[in-house]
């Protein structure tokens, strides 16, 4: 079940096209960009005495809660299928970095209030939210022991559709917050009625609050995915190119430091990116404009059978580390292709760059080209001046 990062690692190695070793670059630490927004942001100081450092096997306890005015009629099983497949596709964006080990205690338990009387809406104060999370441990704890898991998924049933989206609980130190067998939850993640449009990808966006990333979806404006698209799972949950950005990868932990190439100083390098579906290579080549923006590239190779859309090309998108979630902390740009390439499948979108085409800032001195490709990512060459 888990042996696809594995097998992607090993058919690159079969295959010869792993890079060669390359030539030192800038230090990595020069592309590492600080956040300044104090909460979830694309910089690489994560407070992580506040989110979940996501490495190794993460104890998730997942309870089901109905209420008063909306009681359950399905099977709890028929709500966690929706949803626990989500820990593979995250052992996999990861290569095998996290893993989810979902405990399900299937059966309802009663909220003690009306579904509406929860306030779930777009704006749900953290307070609001702690209070449901509250109530729904409270309402598990007889059957539960909540000392055995880091993090806790409250399930509504499906009937409550005044639960009606999925938002993600982060303790605040210094507060109260929630408290059962003698642990302190620090982390939760409360799913309604959006899941059963979003499905497993859902956990994965989530997770990733909890790990301490932004939402690349626009929370204003008429076009919420303008920004970044189907490009990473924390735009559009369900596009058909979403993974985690590189940079996300690499800000997790997930992509090491020697899989980076920082171009921080004036000069050029020639690289050769493995695409982020696969664990082994060099992931991303990043040119700093300032101490909290940069643009990166990287290699995709994800292809959606089912939609005829595909995400292959170079990958470029700026970073700016100062913009808070929801405000287009990552901005991917358009190639603007005018023609479908070799493979024939549909682009996602205008945005992945193929061999010959080419991304230029004047004004930041920058200029990223893409010399060529194979079935497993891309050779650019990047430059600053």
């Amino acid at each position: 079940m888990h042996w696809a990062p594995l097998l992607a690692t090993l058919l690159l190695l079969l295959a010869g096209t792993a890079p060669p070793a390359r030539a030192a670059t800038d230090p990595v630490s020069a592309c590492a960009l600080d956040g300044t927004t104090g909460w979830t942001d694309e910089g690489h100081g994560t407070d992580w005495s506040v989110f979940k450092r996501p490495e190794g096997t993460v104890r998730v306890g997942m309870i089901f809660v109905d209420f008063p005015d909306a009681p359950a009629v399905e099977a709890p099983a028929d709500d966690a299928a929706q949803l626990t497949p989500g820990a593979d596709w995250l052992w996999n964006a990861s290569h095998g970095r996290v893993w989810l080990s979902i405990t399900q205690h299937r059966q309802w338990v009663r909220m003690p209030r009306n579904s509406t009387d929860y306030g779930f809406a777009r704006g749900l104060t953290h307070e609001a939210h702690e209070a449901y999370v509250r109530d729904a441990v409270a309402a598990a704890d007889p059957q539960v022991d909540f000392s055995r898991y880091e993090m806790v998924y409250v399930v509504a049933t499906r009937k409550a559709s005044a639960i009606s989206f999925t938002p993600t609980y982060v303790y605040q130190p210094g507060t109260a917050g929630v408290r059962a067998d003698g642990t302190l939850l620090k982390w939760a993640v409360t799913f309604g009625q959006d899941m059963w449009h979003w499905g497993p990808k859902l956990v994965a966006h989530e997770t990733g609050h909890v790990f301490g990333l932004p939402d690349l979806y626009g929370f204003t404006g008429t076009d919420p995915h303008r920004f970044v698209a189907g490009w990473d799972v924390m735009g559009l949950i369900g596009g058909p190119g979403s993974q985690y950005l590189a940079w996300h990868s690499w800000k997790l932990g997930w992509t090491a430091d020697s899989q980076v190439v920082c171009r921080a100083s004036a000069g050029s390098d020639t690289v050769y990116l493995t695409a982020v579906e696969y664990g082994a290579g060099t992931k991303m080549a990043v040119i700093p404009t300032g101490p909290r923006t940069a643009y990166v590239v990287e290699s995709r190779r994800a292809v959606q059978a089912d939609s005829g859309a595909c995400s292959t090309g170079a990958l470029v998108y700026k970073v700016d580390t100062s913009v808070p979630t929801g405000q287009g902390p990552v901005q991917v740009f358009d190639a603007k292709p005018d023609a479908v390439p070799a493979t024939g499948c549909r682009p996602l979108d205008d945005a992945p760059f193929w061999v010959g085409e080419s991304f230029a800032d004047p004004t930041a001195r920058v200029r990223i080209e893409v010399l060529g490709a194979d079935g497993y990512g891309e050779t650019v060459r990047v430059t600053k001046w």
